[in-house]
This record gives C-alpha cells, structure tokens and sequence, in this order.
C-alpha cells in the first residue's frame, strides 16, 4: 500500500477557506486545489485575493471581513450557489493581535483580536453546519495555535481567542458527531513568515534586545530547534480532511516541532 491508497477522499470535496489567499490559509488552498478539491476562500486584501484567483483556476474568492455578519452572509450565500453544497469549512482566519501588558492594551485591540479569531469562527460555522448535516457529514477544522495550550505573556488577547477556539471546537466535536460531521482544532507554532518576523520583532522591542537575540529564545523553545512552515500546516489540514481521518475528531492537534513553552 503506498500513500497515494492511504490519503483519499480529498477529490471533489466542496471546501470554504476564510482568510485562504495568503499564509497558512493559502497554503492550505494550494494543498486542497491540488487534491481536487473545489474551493471558495474569502479575504480581505484585495490583491492577495485576485493572485489566488490567478493562481487557483477555478476557485471563488470574494472579499470579506469574516468578523462581520453581513460580510459572511454574503460569501457564504456566493460560496454555497458557485459549490452546490459544502463538505468542509476552514476556519483559519485571525490575527495576531497587540503585543503589551494587559494594563496597556486597548478595550478596541482586545475586542478586534476575538472578534476575528473567535467570533469570526462562530458566524462561519453557524452558517456551514446546515450545509454540513445536508451533504450528510462532513468536516470543519479550526486554525487555534499553540498558545492554546500555553499561556502567553504580553499576547493575551491572541491567546485568550485561540484557548477559546479549542472550548469551541471540543463543544461542536460532541454537538455535531451523530449528523457526522468530523470537527478539529490545528495549532500551529511558531511558523515561519512575515506574520512571525513582526511578532518576535515587537516582543524583541518591547524588551528592548536585538531581533536576533529574541528570535533565537523563541527557537531555543522548540524541541526540533525549527520552526515550521505552513504547507505543514496545510498537510495536516489535508490529512484531516481525507478518508485517513475518517475517525478523528475533537482533536487539538499541534504541529510545532514539540513547541515546549511559550
């Protein structure tokens, strides 16, 4: 038996990916398109969006800012009309959120960060999960993160959502495995990026050491001594989304090289 007989199911599946033009969600695009998956992805950056389109033939994307309702109705309605029905939600989109003491940040930072990483998952799966139960099963998988199991000094809206997607992804694994919907949590650690240069660059500031120095703390963190990188992430999303996870839910699985704190 080769891999190829191992990873199957992934053809012809009917996915929405939010924030899926650029990081993790458009590699995670890249590995599904690539599979035979028929895709719908939202985003908010204009650019990034018609790049995917460009470079994923036959995808929808659309603009949408997934922590607002009308914004996720519309792609939603749009998604659902172009895939005919729908095997499996993305939940990927968030951001990082501000970097400071908690009697430092503001009321409007704190909101924003839950508002897109934890709410922006709730308006989506409420919306999929009818489409779901039609197609008579199917899969959602959450992006959470590593700090969803760390506590996070000096990050704690960004924790506090990503702590939250677990309770969230646990509750709908219980909730929605008799309608056979298959429903796990991704923690990605610290991945190599743009979006992870700004990160360890604010934290490197905030203390007031060179971006060096704190990068090498944060790789000195990590049992692999690498960080990894997002068609990792969108290997294990696949692998969840195929018939080799047929069985697999209320997973928190963590794809960080053994992250051993944070």
């Amino acid at each position: 038996m080769n891999v190829s007989d191992i990873v199957t199911g992934l053809a012809g599946q009917r996915v929405i990916i939010t924030a899926g033009a650029g990081g993790i969600g458009l590699a995670i695009a890249r590995v599904l398109h690539a599979a035979g998956c028929r895709l719908a992805i939202c985003d908010v950056d204009d650019a990034a969006l018609d790049a995917a389109a460009a470079a994923l033939p036959g995808t929808l994307t659309a603009r949408a800012d997934v922590s607002d309702e009308g914004d996720v109705e519309s792609f939603f309605a749009a998604a659902l009309d172009t895939l005919g029905g729908l095997d499996a939600l993305i939940n990927n989109a968030g951001i990082a959120g501000p970097t400071g003491g908690v009697e430092d940040l503001s009321i409007d930072d704190w909101r924003r960060t839950l508002d897109i990483g934890l709410t922006g998952q709730f308006l989506c799966a409420r919306l999929a999960v009818p489409h779901l139960k039609a197609a008579g099963g199917g899969s959602i998988v959450s992006m959470s993160s590593s700090a969803g199991r760390f506590g996070y000094a000096f990050r704690t809206p960004y924790a506090a959502t990503k702590w939250g997607v677990i309770g969230f992804t646990q509750s709908l694994a219980k909730e929605l495995g008799p309608a056979n919907i298959r429903v796990n949590a991704v923690l990605p650690g610290i991945v190599a990026g743009p979006r992870m240069e700004g990160v360890i660059r604010a934290r490197a500031d905030q203390v007031g050491v060179p971006y060096e120095t704190m990068e090498a703390q944060y790789l000195d963190r990590i049992s692999l001594r690498r960080m990894v990188s997002a068609d990792d992430i969108a290997r294990s999303v696949a692998f969840l989304l195929s018939d080799a996870g047929a069985n697999l839910s209320g997973l928190s699985l963590p794809v960080d090289g053994n992250l051993e704190s944070l």
